[in-house]
């Protein structure tokens, strides 16, 4: 005979717990956290302008049924778009993440923390319009920054020792459960209720990988995170509507998702919440390109000159690499599209070689019809660097280490060009931020005449302008 099972209601896992904790009782003071959280805000709203770009994009955008109007419902930056804070959530969510441009965070799982900022600025949006309707205060952009420390941080911890895509889960797992516990709080909702809604963001079913993988890389990895984050702000509305949580959604035997998902095996952690994901986090500033290939492309970009002019005589090109670029993007075969393209390390190698460059156009059929790229990348041979991928794990150095050498017919052969940390990586951040701030000067003049561009740049360059700025306000800024 079987022993019967218990039916007492536990106490909600810790997991959930801690994340409650830090989202409604951690006071975030770091000042370093708020500057790189502003850097952060414009370059993801400038990836999100330059998508716009693009009819695969804008194609998803707008409401889910022609002509909706919602009053004072949240803007869609760089569009005419007035929407429900769920649909809001996921137009923004795709245009951040379609290039693949915006921000980086790599550990054992790896992912994009302002994926976040769909769910974020379309909540806050959303609650300072209504706020401002009913004669009361409007949320600032400040309350948005420090939502953004903390959904970066939520979805960075728990990346650093918990590897999902070993278990065949996507990483947009971390931006649903971010996004579900820091919008569920800027709605008001107390502590139990940030629990409830976290286990509702566990219990959901999970994205597979099968997307972001040969042979089915597809279009969908550039809009998973949009679904993700949006599905977070209706998880949270539903919870603050009185929905009940499951509170041992991650540790109940069988059904739980440890059980069910992780192959029987807690979450492990590294540190406490706090803002060290911020503070670390990683922009793509010069390549549209998957990150692990970011350095790969600077050393392409390095050897171009030596290279451009005798394609013809190269005869191989080995690629040192950590091993988590070789396990996601080394390809082989033919690539059916650009977001197949934009996870190859051969083709984002290939391209700079020849032309110099690697702009997020060129990885449209059009450039990609070019028999010079396919017939180096067949020369190509990614090799693993131990210490590569150990300096990848260690948290004192975390570098994305990639080095190229191309060997020639008549034996002769380049320099090897080793870039350890990319541009946009914290140990690079003096460099880096002109060129960031320099990116989204680009992006806002790809939508805006000069007088919107000017009053843009000079808010977001006032740090204390900006942070006081009604959030309502400043999306306005944005509409077209």
């Amino acid at each position: 005979m079987s022993a019967a099972i218990s039916n007492v209601r536990p106490d909600p896992d810790q997991v959930l717990v801690d994340i409650a904790d830090y989202v409604c009782d951690f006071d975030i003071t770091s000042a370093e956290a708020y500057s790189t959280a502003r850097l952060c805000l414009i370059d993801t709203l400038g990836c999100g302008l330059e998508a716009l770009s693009y009819p695969a994009c804008t194609k998803f955008l707008g409401p889910v049924i022609p002509g909706t109007v919602v009053p004072n419902g949240a803007r869609v930056p760089g569009t005419q778009f007035q929407l429900d804070p769920i649909q809001a959530a996921f137009n923004i969510g795709t245009m951040i993440r379609w290039l693949d441009f915006n921000d980086t965070w790599l550990a054992a799982e790896w992912g994009h923390p302002s994926d976040n900022l769909g769910g974020i600025l379309a909540t806050a949006d959303w609650l300072s319009r209504t706020a401002v309707a009913a004669g009361k205060a409007p949320l600032t952009m400040r309350d948005v920054l420090g939502a953004m420390i903390k959904a970066h941080e939520i979805q960075g911890v728990l990346a650093l020792e918990n590897s999902f895509n070993r278990v065949g889960l996507d990483h947009v797992v971390l931006v649903k459960v971010a996004s579900t516990g820091v919008v569920t709080r800027m709605l008001g909702g107390t502590k139990s209720e940030v629990i409830d809604a976290l286990s509702q963001a566990w219990v959901d079913g999970q994205s597979l990988r099968t997307y972001r993988h040969a042979p089915n890389t597809g279009s969908r990895k550039s809009w998973a995170a949009g679904d993700a984050t949006s599905r977070a702000v209706r998880l949270a509305l539903t919870t603050l509507k009185g929905e009940m949580g499951y509170p041992s959604v991650l540790t109940a035997k069988t059904w739980g998702f440890y059980d069910v998902l992780f192959k029987g095996q807690p979450f492990r952690f590294q540190r406490p919440y706090g803002s060290y994901v911020m503070e670390h986090v990683l922009f793509k500033i010069s390549f549209p390109a998957e990150f692990h290939a970011q350095t790969a492309v600077e050393c392409a970009m390095a050897l171009h000159p030596l290279v451009a002019h005798r394609l013809d005589e190269v005869d191989r090109i080995v690629i040192r690499t950590h091993e988590s670029a070789i396990r996601i993007i080394d390809k082989k075969g033919p690539l059916a599209n650009p977001a197949d393209r934009d996870h190859c390390i051969q083709y984002m190698v290939a391209v700079p070689l020849i032309h110099g460059r690697l702009t997020a156009a060129d990885y449209e059929d059009s450039i990609a019809a070019d028999p010079r790229i396919d017939a180096l990348r067949d020369k190509m041979t990614c090799v693993e660097d131990k210490a590569f991928s150990a300096d990848y794990h260690d948290p004192e150095k975390r570098s994305i280490a990639n080095a190229i050498t191309v060997h020639f017919k008549d034996g002769t052969k380049t320099d090897e060009v080793v870039v350890e940390y990319p541009i946009g990586h914290r140990r690079r951040r003096a460099e880096g931020i002109p060129v960031l701030e320099a990116k989204f000067a680009t992006n806002l003049a790809r939508r805006f005449p000069a007088k919107t561009q000017k009053a843009i740049l000079a808010l977001v360059a006032d740090a204390k302008r900006l942070e006081s700025t009604p959030v309502h306000e400043f999306v306005d800024l944005f509409v077209i």
